[in-house]
């Protein structure tokens, strides 16, 4: 049976993609084993810092989703981690969900056809709190929340955290919160350490102990289609996001 771990903020720019790609990395590496990454943001970041442009033949998640095609059929092996891709299609998945019965457990379903081949399954959420979403944390087991070091983090984590909560007492009992992670973290600013500690009073050992920090090379990786370990081994990133994941992977043990 699969870990399914969902990563997800409704604030864009807090790191979540960076996250699901080099924590996926980072496990195939540490343990030898392919995880499936999932993309349900239609804005479709993992499926470009991984694969770059899709094939206009490749099929993607919004079909699966759809019920036009298999889960399988939707996947893309790549070097060292396989990936249901997203582009932007996936849009308008709310709209066809909406018409489906037990809609938010569509994705639940298209995983549990694949969830054997996996050890590890990461989803990346889209920045809203909609349908893909809810779908995201009936799949899952936990969420992972990055937080962002800055004024009003905390604020932004209320309706997040509501949202769990419904999940948990209308469909999902079992979902967990698997850390909260903050990122961008300056620890020459007074306001950074100010967040973090306030992230350890509310979540408590729910925070990861591991902090990724603010580092450039981290926003440059994308880009280039590698993960921070081949694009800036020697970086405060790429030592944080190999700390993050054996901290992940231990807390599986």
């Amino acid at each position: 049976m699969a870990r399914k771990i969902a990563l997800s903020n409704q604030k864009g720019g807090v790191g979540k993609t960076t996250t699901v790609i080099n924590v996926g990395v980072g496990i195939a590496r540490q343990t030898g084993k392919r995880p499936l990454l999932v993309d349900l943001d239609p804005q479709g970041n993992l499926t470009n810092a991984l694969a770059g442009s899709l094939e206009e033949d490749q099929q993607t998640v919004f079909e699966v989703l759809a019920g036009d095609i298999q889960t399988a059929d939707g996947i893309m092996q790549l070097d060292e981690v396989d990936l249901l891709p997203a582009d932007r299609a996936l849009a308008g998945a709310d709209t066809i969900l909406m018409n489906k019965m037990a809609r938010e457990r569509i994705l639940k379903k298209a995983l549990a056809k694949v969830e054997g081949d996996y050890d590890y399954i990461l989803i990346d959420c889209p920045a809203t709190l909609g349908l893909l979403t809810v779908n995201a944390f009936v799949a899952a087991d936990e969420v992972v929340i990055p937080v962002e070091c800055e004024a009003f983090a905390l604020n932004g984590l209320v309706d997040l955290l509501e949202t769990i909560d419904e999940v948990r007492e209308a469909l999902h009992p079992g979902l967990t919160i698997g850390g909260v992670l903050a990122t961008k973290f300056n620890k020459g600013l007074s306001l950074n350490k100010q967040v973090q500690e306030a992230l350890q009073q509310q979540f408590k050992d729910n925070v990861f102990e591991t902090l990724i920090r603010k580092n450039v090379k981290l926003a440059e990786a994308p880009s280039h289609c590698q993960p921070i370990y081949d694009y800036a081994p020697g970086s405060a990133g790429a030592e944080d996001y190999e700390a993050l994941t054996t901290e992940i992977l231990q807390r599986s043990a």
